[in-house]
């Protein structure tokens, strides 16, 4: 590393002033995208001097980067203490044998006074967290349901299969097909009961919904809170993205990236809610609540037929339980399951025996 090292950590007033100034966008790659930016200086929650990053800079180059984000502890239904998520943690390729990771690393971890969550974190730096002082608070599933063979999986695993990818597309978009038609048959009669009523924010009736079901949740949750967490602007759709000035390495930009919040109604009563984000073949879950047990199958119904209606070829979700009757009820290929552990800081003022980290707790995709 050279002399021109910068290591700058990132408060919310720097980022805003940064927006004003593209301070940050600035080079073919970017730390976030700005609709994820403005989304997070909206954020009330978050005050001018909290930090949401460090990055790195060599001879004006970014070369690391690590994204945080300041939340609040639910304190029995109550506002507690301000905990930081360390969303992601890079380091360019050049600089990997370097102490520079780790020391951007620890720099972010004494700006937030230790006070650090991780949802989860990549198998290469399992042994990196060993060694660190954090505590294991949630271990569980992560699923991703195939309705398709997946044909860019089955490149990335077999490299023999690449000469073939137009016919290996033209395959799993064939299938992909079939299963539609096959879910969308069983889906005939069940859901004549339902209906959607889009919403572009919480309003009163759906959170006298959510606010009992999250009360025990790690994360303090506000109507206002939940409505900026779903909120359509962090999302950018870029119809020619090779046009697009600078890639980003948190997602917000994509050719098809949109985020729908949906009341399930059945015969004019709200029995459910779900939010779920769209990145092209990807249907993300952010939020599923239901109201009454009796209902639980038919609110997967109706979430299944947002599927289809989109077209997206597999579901992403922390939520075991949804997973299981997804494939109780419905035709898939097959479903990846991997275990993600969440973590906290030893110094966190988190009480680690009564905690349980939820698929919808720092859930900022």
């Amino acid at each position: 590393m050279s002399k021109n090292l910068e290591i700058i950590p990132l408060t919310k007033k720097m980022l805003r002033e940064g927006l004003e100034q593209n301070t940050y966008w600035k080079g073919d790659l970017t730390p976030m995208p700005k609709s994820k930016a403005l989304w997070l200086v909206s954020n009330t929650r978050i005050q001018e001097e909290d930090y949401c990053g460090v990055i790195g800079y060599e001879n004006k180059k970014m070369i690391s980067f690590v994204f945080m984000f300041p939340d609040i502890l639910n304190n029995k239904g109550n506002q507690g203490d301000k905990v930081y998520w360390m969303i992601s943690w890079w380091v360019d390729k050049l600089y990997k044998d370097t102490v520079l990771g780790t020391y951007i690393y620890n720099e972010a971890v004494n700006l937030t006074g230790k006070q650090i969550l991780i949802k989860s974190y990549a198998e290469n730096v399992t042994t990196f967290y060993e060694k660190q002082p954090f505590t294991v608070i949630a271990s569980r599933l992560r699923h991703t349901i195939f309705f398709s063979l997946d044909a860019s999986m089955l490149m990335g695993r077999f490299s023999f299969l690449k000469p073939f990818k137009l016919v290996l597309n033209w395959v799993d978009d064939s299938v992909a097909s079939i299963i539609r038609v096959i879910n969308k048959s069983k889906l005939k009669n069940k859901v004549k009961s339902l209906s959607y009523e889009y919403i572009p924010k919480v309003d009163n009736e759906t959170w006298d919904l959510i606010e009992p079901l999250c009360k025990n949740d790690l994360i303090y949750k506000t109507k206002e809170y939940i409505s900026w967490q779903l909120a359509a602007e962090q999302y950018m759709q870029a119809p020619i993205p090779n046009k697009h000035p600078y890639t980003s390495l948190q997602t917000g930009v994509s050719t098809n990236i949109q985020i729908h919040n949906l009341k399930i109604l059945k015969d004019e009563k709200l029995i459910g809610f779900l939010s779920y984000v769209i990145n092209y073949n990807e249907f993300n879950v952010k939020y599923f609540l239901v109201k009454e047990d009796q209902n639980y199958e038919l609110c997967i119904d109706a979430l299944v037929e947002n599927c289809i209606k989109k077209k997206t070829k597999f579901i992403f979700t922390d939520d075991t339980k949804l997973s299981n009757a997804i494939n109780k009820r419905f035709t898939t290929i097959f479903t990846h399951r991997v275990t993600k552990k969440g973590l906290a800081h030893n110094e966190t003022k988190l009480d680690f025996e009564k905690t349980n980290m939820l698929n919808r707790d720092g859930h900022f995709y």
